[in-house]
């Protein structure tokens, strides 16, 4: 039996860091992209172009990992993806180091994308089906908080040494996981399935009007979170710019405060769906804090260096509500199709980054950088509830269910 009463196991620590390297890699390069851009030659007017096409590409490779790591997870087993993707994303860090052009560095970014897209869901899926419905929600609060901090190590770590240095750092980290994963046991749930039962048919979710309603929707309203990482923070130095600032804002600083935000809503709203025993109206409340931090953001985050980065501070505390986002898909779905979602859902949210950035770029061009991010922001927003509003509560939920395939 591998159901555990205590939030704190094995299976929690070695999926807590595993999203700490995750995240690590997702920050470190907006971090170092200003710095490994002009190392390979560009022109300072060639790096947003090129950054936006890199950050597609990494977020492209995210998108198809989430699908291939889900259905593995849920046809092969969820210690299986996390050892295969932690390797690939290990090795894709590494060679990362050694690049010399920029379609290199495209490729692999998609490569290491590829390989990080297992890591949370999968690990999130285990943290869930091993613990108590009373009790998964710390269990998951806590994977998120500490997989957060991986931000504030890559700000740390990039701002500190060489950007090669960096993704070894990173690509290091992930063997040393790779380690500490040996002897973490599969889940119970998993393991109990019925040989004739399908597993990880991604092609269910589309069979009924109700489970694509049901799972379009808890990916909508986790868009904002990378709206608010991908365009607000991530192109901080060109914002603060085109707000007039004299003294433009550290991408490497921006993301920082950002992710501290991120960890203390993290943990707030996990904390805060345990203690209220909702998930909808924790992710409402701070939906609505993600708007006061937009606001903020157009109105006054030109006033001063410091201003700019208490609200990359404030908008990341608004949109820490990513980790009961992601125990809701857990516990959406039956435990034949759970990996699958949990592990898609996420890295479609990241892979949102395509169409958001696309979005932005078109309207660029003739409503300015501002009006541009501003418009794109309010639709994600307005998208995100609505999305909400038709998902169901699920705290509590007995997780242990097979989905039918009808």
């Amino acid at each position: 039996m591998t159901t555990t009463h205590s939030p704190f196991n094995m299976i929690v620590l070695v999926a807590a860091l595993g999203y700490f390297v995750d995240i690590y890699d997702l920050v470190l390069f907006s971090i170092v992209r200003r710095e490994s851009l002009l190392s390979l030659g560009l022109a300072e007017s060639e790096l947003l172009t090129a950054g936006v096409r890199l950050l597609n590409w990494q977020m492209g490779g995210m998108l198809l990992g989430g699908i291939l790591w889900g259905v593995l997870g849920d046809k092969k087993g969820r210690i299986s993806v996390l050892f295969g993707s932690i390797f690939l994303y290990s090795a894709a860090n590494i060679a990362n180091g050694f690049v010399q052009s920029v379609d290199m560095y495209a490729f692999l970014r998609f490569v290491a994308g590829v390989g990080l897209a297992g890591e949370l869901g999968v690990g999130i899926t285990l943290v869930s089906e091993t613990m108590t419905k009373e009790n998964r929600g710390y269990g998951t609060m806590i994977v998120a908080t500490v997989g957060i901090c991986g931000a504030i190590v890559a700000a740390l770590v990039g701002d500190s040494f060489d950007w090669r240095i960096a993704y070894y750092v990173g690509g290091g980290m992930g063997l040393l996981l790779l380690l500490l994963r040996i002897g973490v046991y599969e889940s119970g749930m998993f393991r109990n399935i019925e040989q004739h039962v399908k597993r990880g048919n991604l092609g269910s979710l589309f069979r009924s009007r109700k489970k694509v309603i049901k799972y379009l929707s808890v990916i909508l309203i986790g868009v904002p979170i990378w709206y608010v990482v991908a365009i607000l923070i991530t192109f901080s130095p060109e914002m603060g710019k085109a707000m007039g600032m004299e003294q433009l804002p550290s991408a490497g600083k921006a993301v920082m405060y950002c992710y501290i935000g991120l960890a203390l809503g993290d943990f707030a709203s996990g904390f805060l769906s345990q203690i209220m025993k909702t998930r909808k109206k924790v992710v409402f409340g701070f939906l609505g804090i993600t708007v006061l931090g937009i606001v903020s953001y157009f109105m006054w985050g030109a006033g001063s260096l410091t201003q700019f980065y208490i609200i990359s501070l404030l908008l990341g505390f608004g949109t820490g509500y990513w980790a009961v986002f992601v125990t809701m898909a857990s516990e959406l779905f039956g435990t034949n199709i759970r990996a699958t979602v949990t592990t898609t859902a996420p890295n479609f949210v990241r892979g949102s980054v395509v169409p958001i950035t696309l979005a932005f770029g078109a309207l660029k061009g003739t409503m300015g950088i501002l009006a541009s991010a501003a418009i794109v922001g309010a639709l994600t927003i307005v998208i995100a509830v609505v999305s909400l509003y038709m998902l169901e509560e699920t705290f509590g939920k007995d997780l242990d269910y097979i989905e039918s395939e009808s």
